[in-house]
């Protein structure tokens, strides 16, 4: 599979996937909603809320995923990868927000002691809170799939921001079924526990991302595997240098293979070729790779 083949799958992935996030988040926002007005329960609202900022989310990914596949041009000669990246951080920066907006709540409900005054939640809202665990924890497995197998940051933040919903449902539940048993207090340090959860997901989605912005050097046992790969190839007397970055979510090679001095340079070219052709076949997620061909030094007898 070449590498236009693998953009246009990976942008077909990710809209479907975002597809069904954005129509399972939709359903569940209004359901919640509805849910939490006719149960008097006030919680269950919110969740209804979180829920429809997911729906935002998931149109962020499928712009970030079609803006990064945009092939090069004069102002972008390496492509537009990053634009995935953008969108990893735009999410982890939602994610954070939603997860301080989770804990101030709980904190000023903690605060307050105000509990003898809530209305005992209907049994409504407690189905509603079940139901939105069940699809949100099975979005997120579904959703971090297919982040995994396309190697998708701003995906892989969409997952995560299925899970961090489906925590605040469990909070919500928590916090319902306190208060119809008599402890309304569970339900903001339930909150709490859940906005350390989101936090957390938060920093490492925004790490992966910012890791891949900067050049960072794709991990050991793939260089490795590219070394093996190279070494393999007719006429390679050995590596002088390596490099690799990741740009967005594919790889860059730059490397200096020796060979034979008394080549032509004709004949050093097909090296250099067939370098290059057998590292792009192996490892698709190489976008490109720059060969340069030294003269191998000669062993002292």
């Amino acid at each position: 599979m070449n590498n236009t083949s693998i953009e246009q799958n990976t942008i077909k992935t990710a809209v479907r996937v975002s597809t069904v996030s954005i129509i399972a988040n939709t359903v569940l926002a209004l359901g919640k909603v509805a849910a939490g007005f006719i149960a008097n329960s006030s919680a269950m609202v919110s969740d209804g809320v979180h829920s429809a900022s997911d729906v935002f989310s998931s149109f962020i990914v499928i712009i970030g995923v079609r803006l990064s596949a945009k092939k090069s041009d004069r102002q972008h000669p390496y492509g537009h990868e990053r634009f995935e990246c953008v969108a990893a951080i735009v999410l982890a920066v939602v994610l954070i927000v939603t997860g301080c907006f989770i804990g101030a709540n709980a904190i000023t409900a903690l605060n307050s002691g105000d509990f003898d005054t809530m209305t005992e939640p209907g049994i409504l809202a407690v189905i509603a809170a079940l139901v939105s665990i069940a699809v949100k924890e099975g979005m997120f497995w579904y959703t971090r799939h297919y982040a995994k197998k396309i190697d998708s940051g701003a995906v892989m933040a969409d997952a995560w921001h299925h899970r961090s919903d489906a925590l605040s449902s469990v909070g919500a539940l928590i916090g319902i079924v306190g208060a119809r048993n008599g402890f309304p207090a569970l339900e903001p340090i339930a909150s709490l526990i859940i906005c350390l959860f989101i936090l957390k997901a938060a920093y490492d989605i925004f790490k992966d991302a910012v890791d891949k912005m900067i050049d960072r050097s794709c991990d050991i046992e793939t260089e490795y595997s590219i070394r093996e790969c190279v070494l393999k190839q007719e006429d390679v007397k050995g590596i002088d240098l390596l490099k690799t970055r990741v740009f967005g979510n594919r790889i860059y090679v730059d490397i200096e293979i020796c060979a034979d001095g008394n080549k032509t340079l004709c004949e050093a070219h097909e090296i250099a070729e067939r370098v290059h052709d057998a590292v792009e076949e192996n490892f698709p997620k190489i976008k490109h790779i720059m060969v340069h061909v030294n003269p191998a030094k000669e062993e002292k007898s």
